[in-house]
């Protein structure tokens, strides 16, 4: 029997290194329309070239009926950009990183302070392409809680973490659409409670929604098309 989400079966480390083997079918699935916010045409008619970057999906197990939970952060507002937006810890690729998963490390330890010998990497999500000409890759990564958070009070204003089953639900998921900067623009989102996660991050989590839909043989179900706001 198809399911459309995984409503009662626990999330355990084992689990998630199955569905990470089906990252790369899914990547090469031709079908785009998780794999980015909308603007890749955009970019290759430009002759623009990708930045690479990397992000870390940390999946804290929480102890509690194999029920782990996906840590965020919150920017600050003084930043130039994505000021106050959720995020996944990461950023670009710099030339001492011997790899993606040396960014996407690195960077989170930078930003969250958490002891980098408590995160077991176990593989990555196909890569996400941004408006702003970024190439990110999604390294998903595996911790037992307690975890120390530490904030870069220069970038994260806050960390949170939200329950995994809830995120990887398709039924929360959305696809919006508003004007910017003269022009209507798409963009995923998952609200949760009083937070409000879009753009990139919710792209690459309803990615990785499609990548244990594929692994698990679950019915791959769109986002929920959500009026359009013209304002």
């Amino acid at each position: 029997m198809l399911l459309s989400q995984p409503l009662h079966q626990p999330i355990t480390r084992e689990r998630l290194t199955h569905w990470l083997t089906a990252s790369h079918a899914v990547a090469t699935s031709g079908d785009r329309r998780f794999a980015d916010d909308g603007e890749t045409l955009r970019l290759v008619a430009d002759g623009r070239a990708l930045k690479p970057a990397a992000v870390l999906v940390l999946v804290v197990n929480s102890g509690n009926d194999n029920a782990p939970h996906i840590l965020f952060t919150e920017r600050t507002a003084h930043l130039t950009d994505h000021a106050g937006q959720i995020s996944f810890p990461g950023g670009r690729v710099e030339a001492a990183d011997i790899d993606v998963t040396a960014t996407a490390l690195r960077e989170t330890v930078e930003e969250t302070g958490v002891d980098m010998s408590a995160i077991a990497v176990l593989g990555a999500l196909p890569q996400y392409t941004t408006g702003t000409g970024y190439l990110i890759t999604p390294i998903v990564a595996w911790a037992d809680a307690p975890l120390t958070y530490t904030p870069d009070p220069s970038e994260v204003a806050e960390i949170f973490e939200v329950p995994a089953q809830f995120l990887l639900n398709s039924h929360n998921h959305r696809q919006e659409s508003a004007m910017y900067k003269g022009r209507m623009r798409d963009y995923f989102a998952i609200p949760y409670g009083k937070r409000y996660i879009w753009g990139a991050t919710a792209g690459m989590l309803i990615t990785f929604a499609r990548v244990a839909a594929h692994a698990e043989g679950w019915v791959d179900l769109a986002p929920h098309l959500m009026m359009a706001d013209s304002a």
